[in-house]
Order: C-alpha cells, then structure tokens, then sequence
C-alpha cells in the first residue's frame, strides 16, 4: 500500500534559470531573498536536504540529508502555474501561452459582454490588491466586472461577493473560458472575488482558477487509466481542468491544505495525492511581502515532521515549485527561477539529484514508481 505525495510550494523559487534575462528576471531568488527575514526557520527542511541542492549553500549543508535532493531546470517557455505544473505532470509547452501587455482586444471583450450580460471595467495588467481599490466602487455601483491581467496568460474577473454572489461569478467564468481560445487563449481565467467597503476592499479566499485543459496526456491521466487512485488537494483539479483527477479537495490556504495532506497521510488507501499550497505565491509573492513569504515557508517547515511521522514505511513525498516569485525583487510577477526538488521515503536511499533538466523528470519518476510511464523525462 504505498501513497505518493506531491506538494507544490506554489512559486517557492532557488535562483534565476540561465535564461532569465529573457523574461525580464536576472537576478531573482525567491529562497535567497526570505532568507533574510527574521521570521525564516527552515530546520526541518534543512534536514532533508534544502541548503545541500547546488545555489542554497547558503542556507545551510547538513552531513547526512534525509532525502535526496536537487533542483530542476523548467523546459516550458514561460513562468506561470499552468505551464510549472503540467511540465510537472510530463507535458512541455514548447510555445508560450498568450499575454495581453496593454488589455484585451474590444472583440474579445465585446464577445464576454455578450456571453455574460456584464460589461468590463479596467482591462489593463494590473495589481489585484490595487485594481479592487481603483475598480471596485465603480464596479458595486454599475455591476460591471472588473477584468484585468498580469505578465501571466492570465484573465481575471474580480466582483463584489455582495453584487454577483460567487456561483454566478464562477459561472461567469466559465463562459469566459469557453470564449477565451486560440489567439485569446490564456492560460487561466481567475475569478477574483471581493469583499469590503470603499477604500477598504479585501479579496477573499473564495478565488478559483478555470484553466486551458492540457495539450496531451499528464501524469494524473496515466495514472488514472492504470487503475492508480489520484487526488487532487487545493488548485490542482482547477489547473488540469479536471482531467486524471478521482477525488478533488479544494481547499482554502495553506494551513487547510496542509492539514488536509496530513488527514490523507492517515488514510489506508494506495494513490497518487497532488497538493498545491498557493499562499506563497498568492498572499506573498505577487504582493512582495517578505516577511509573509517567509513566515509562511516557517508554518510549513513546523507542521513537516508531523506528516512525515504520518507516512507508511512504503509512503514516498516530493516536495517541488512550480516557479518563482521573488518578494523581493522589483517587479510583482513571477520570477524564471529553478525550482528545489527534495525526494523522501524510509525505505529510500538518499543521493544527490544533480540539476535536473526539466520538472517532466518528476512526473516520469512517479509513473515509474506506480508501474506505469510517461513519454518526456528521466527517472530521477
């Protein structure tokens, strides 16, 4: 009976990729940049492995790691979660995903218009926390959405919980998705519910992601048609449209996610679980609160040996990124970082992982584990 975890600390970055300077990130480092918070305590992580992967010497070797350890290069053209992830999962995306620098075209616009019956405020790359402030009166006053979008291929929708309750905002969404294909096909559509009251709007945790389904087939898609059970814990059925997925949790944060991968640590069952912990990237990254970011990766490394204490003799974990989101860097979106890539199991022996030259060699290492096989990728 053997489960595998995959934990995804959503953009927790190891430095910038050789090509970063194409994406507009020379010098990022996501893990570099927390570690100077006082409220950075990773001695658990350390254990494992983290400051023994090449480019986190800095944080601190340990003579006998618990896990293997190394980092992985990204092979996708772009930094976003849904590229992180399905490379991930085996599948490469050799060209980006669209961006809108200056807005969506009026036809597009006009055709969501038409779809929705909700006419659009905004449409510029905007900060969310920022565009709730600039956007959301005038968006409760007329119950027009707010659209907005990033450096991401990303389409966001952003309402008053209050004006378009959150079913009819998620169904707004997902005619948005239906629509937003081929020369507008983002990667994501985001609803971004709000609540609050002029000059003191806050977004709550209710947001949800309605992604492009993957290209090909993904390691949950493999696993799934070879009889192994897969469980998606927080976005991640959101960000593989559902595909491979047997059991979905949503959740809301790290903390539930978090306890949610420990409740299933404890269950007698053999599967694949899938987690994303998002706050990292969501509550901190993009809003460049170091001190969040690195408060954050502290409550984590705190609850690790209690789910490492819940794991089976024969239970495996990988704990990975998707890509970075320096805090500290001068810009709010994501960072073209290497990402850490740390292999436990008791009954596994412990080497270093080198650098890894795509995430594809996590996913093709997890089918191999349940018998089975993935097209891209090279068993760590």
């Amino acid at each position: 009976m053997m489960k595998t975890f995959l934990i995804v600390l959503d953009s927790v970055g190891a430095g910038t990729l050789p090509d970063a300077e194409r994406f507009g990130d020379t010098g990022a480092h996501t893990l570099k940049s927390i570690s100077k918070s006082e409220k950075f305590s990773i001695p658990n992580l350390l254990k494992l492995g983290l400051g023994n992967i090449e480019g986190l010497d800095f944080l601190g070797k340990v003579e006998n790691p618990l896990a293997s350890y190394g980092r992985c290069m990204e092979r996708s053209n772009g930094k976003d979660t849904t590229v992180g992830h399905w490379e991930i999962a085996g599948v490469v995306s050799k060209e980006p995903l669209p961006t809108f620098p200056k807005g969506f075209p009026k036809e597009c616009l006009d055709a969501f218009t038409a779809e929705t019956g909700r006419e659009v405020l905004c449409n510029l790359p905007y900060s969310g926390t920022a565009v709730i402030q600039d956007y959301g009166e005038e968006s409760v006053k007329t119950g027009r959405v707010i659209v907005y979008t990033s450096a991401d291929s990303v389409f966001q929708i952003a309402a008053h919980e209050e004006v378009i309750p959150l079913e009819e905002l998620y169904e707004i969404c997902r005619k948005a998705r239906k629509l937003l294909k081929g020369q507008w096909g983002v990667g994501r559509v985001i609803a971004r519910p709000f609540i609050g009251e002029p000059g003191n709007y806050q977004r709550t945790a209710n947001r949800r992601d309605f992604s492009l389904e993957p290209p090909a087939e993904t390691l949950l898609e493999v696993l799934q048609k070879n009889g192994i059970p897969t469980v998606s814990v927080g976005k991640i059925s959101d960000i593989f449209a559902g595909r491979g997925i047997g059991r979905s949790i949503p959740t809301h944060g790290n903390a539930e996610g978090m306890e949610t991968a420990l409740s299933l640590a404890q269950e007698d069952f053999s599967g694949f679980i899938f987690v994303n912990l998002v706050d990292f990237d969501m509550l901190y990254g993009h809003r460049q609160d170091v001190d969040g970011y690195a408060a954050a990766l502290t409550a984590f490394d705190e609850w690790l040996p209690s789910f490492l204490n819940a794991l089976g003799p024969e239970d495996r974990l990988i704990i990975t990124a998707d890509h970075g989101c320096d805090p500290g860097d001068t810009h709010t979106d994501h960072t073209r970082e290497y990402t850490p890539l740390l292999v436990y199991g008791k009954e596994l022996p412990t080497k270093s992982l080198g650098t890894r030259e795509s995430f594809c060699d996590i996913g093709k290492t997890v089918a191999a584990w349940f018998g089975t096989d993935l097209t891209e990728g090279s068993i760590l």
